[in-house]
């Protein structure tokens, strides 16, 4: 009876590991991606790189360290107004993957949530009928006390696209990470990049390969 209770211990031990080291479940939309175009970073400043040398906008650093090319489609001062009437010329290019990041001038602009949030689903409707996968990225609200997230979050749920909450997590209101106070400098910007490769890296097998 010793010896049976023992084994199950064990095996009881070795389901818990199984569990713990099985990949999360992703109930992604076009995951793997029917489109098969190139990968695109789709946003505003943050995107473009502003506040970092030349070639460490995250695109490229993250584009090196994953072994792809990513295109960079930032465009300062952005909002997801501006985002929503140039989403055709991104879905011209059937992009495989896009790294969405939009939302941050709108706060700054006072621009109310759900409008925001209406035009974010908008971009987010558009990709994905072109077989695009998305990764959102949150944006903070120009507040100490971060009021997107949960609704970002909700979002990304709904839309079910993949979701990288907040951009500027552990950057905002450090100067040894930023360049003013709304861009990183190259050491930010390398901060964000980590957090990126780390999220996407299981998700690359199915989004490198183009069918």
């Amino acid at each position: 009876m010793r010896k049976f209770l023992v084994l199950l211990s064990f095996a009881g031990v070795a389901i818990a590991l199984m569990l713990w080291l099985r990949p999360a479940s992703t109930d992604y939309a076009n995951f793997p991606p029917s489109a098969t175009g190139p990968w695109i970073a789709f946003g505003d400043s943050l995107t473009e790189g502003v506040g970092s040398s030349g070639g460490h906008d995250y695109p490229s650093v993250l584009g090196g360290l994953l072994g792809i090319e990513i295109l960079n489609q930032g465009r300062s001062g952005d909002t997801t107004a501006g985002g929503l009437a140039r989403v055709d010329e991104i879905t011209q290019l059937q992009p495989r993957t896009v790294l969405l990041c939009l939302g941050g001038n709108d706060a700054l602009s006072q621009v109310p949530r759900d409008e925001t949030l209406s035009n974010l689903a908008a971009i987010i409707d558009r990709l994905q009928s072109v077989g695009s996968f998305v990764v959102l990225i949150g944006i903070r609200s120009a507040s100490l006390r971060d009021r997107n997230e949960e609704y970002f979050a909700q979002l990304a749920k709904e839309k079910r696209v993949a979701y990288l909450p907040d951009m500027l997590r552990g950057l905002a209101f450090k100067p040894v990470y930023m360049s003013d106070a709304i861009h990183p400098n190259d050491q930010g910007y390398a901060l964000i990049v980590a957090r990126l490769e780390k999220f996407l890296r299981p998700l690359l097998p199915q989004l490198k390969n183009v069918k």
